[in-house]
């Protein structure tokens, strides 16, 4: 202001105090209007969210339930086992199904008694059957070690292999991995036999790698040659992987791997390839 210009008058000063007091009142009014709504906006945000993740558990809830009773796979025995006769061939069975509630009562025994247990007779191929989860490392060391050698005997018919792969391990998994890699698995032993012991090796070559999710799991087995995604989505063979792990808690299995050679429990950390080979032989 120059020193020429008039000094404003009192009722001026007060005017223009009030106009600015007015300004900075609807100023504060329009801040404080803005963060009501902001804190309006953001419960209604939250309560979006929560209703999204009820939405959310409950379809998971939905879709993680399984049937009690269902059919077996190609391969596939009432005792919840897949059974290999060749390295390219599982066993000729149909119209098998299981039931949980079928299960019966747990045994209170020291050492694994597995129902059904196959024994090869003489003259006929020995029969291996092994328990294994598919989150399991020690069944993933395993099959490293073993595979190779399973895959042989299988190809020159001295063996049979039945696997009963259980979901022992699905409490620890946020995805209940154990079972749908089961489930996996009699997928594509029911649609592409000659597909299955590669695959199922291949599962547990993926170990390191972390759980996989159904549509690794499906692209895994297109990779071996096996075209089963709808089955590994829709959970088809779940029924029976419940039942092949409730049967094995039952039958005093307790941790996988868990190795029958014939009727005898091989002791993990023996020479598994010359105890097989003995019983290939005692057999011969």
């Amino acid at each position: 202001m120059s020193s020429n210009s008039p000094r404003p008058s009192k009722s001026e000063r007060q005017a223009n105090a009030r106009e600015k007091a007015a300004k900075l009142a609807a100023a504060q009014a329009a801040q404080e209007k803005r963060k009501s709504l902001m804190v309006k906006l953001g419960v209604i945000g939250a309560v979006v969210v929560v209703i999204a993740l009820v939405f959310v558990l409950i379809f998971q809830n939905q879709s993680n339930e399984v049937s009690d009773a269902g059919a077996a796979p190609k391969g596939g025995n009432a005792a919840g086992g897949i059974t290999l006769i060749s390295d390219t061939e599982v066993a000729d069975t149909s119209g098998v199904s299981v039931d949980i509630n079928q299960v019966g009562e747990p045994k209170n025994v020291a050492t694994p008694e597995p129902r059904d247990l196959q024994v090869g007779a003489q003259g006929e191929p020995v029969v291996l059957t092994i328990f294994a989860d598919a989150n399991c490392v020690h069944c993933a060391t395993f099959e490293s070690q073993y595979g190779d050698q399973i895959g042989q005997w299988l190809a020159n018919g001295e063996v049979m292999v039945e696997y009963r792969t259980v979901g022992f391990l699905d409490g620890g998994s946020p995805t209940n991995y154990s079972s749908r890699a089961a489930n996996a698995m009699a997928c594509v032993a029911d649609t592409a036999p000659a597909s299955y012991l590669n695959f199922i090796e291949a599962v547990w070559a993926n170990h390191a790698n972390g759980e996989m999710k159904n549509a690794e799991l499906a692209q895994l087995a297109q990779d071996n040659g096996a075209d089963v995604t709808d089955c590994i989505n829709d959970g088809t063979f779940r029924p029976f992987v419940q039942f092949t792990t409730a049967a094995a808690e039952a039958d005093g299995i307790r941790a996988t791997p868990t190795v029958m050679i014939q009727d005898q429990e091989f002791v993990l950390g023996g020479d598994f390839v010359a105890e097989v080979q003995a019983a290939i032989e005692a057999n011969a």
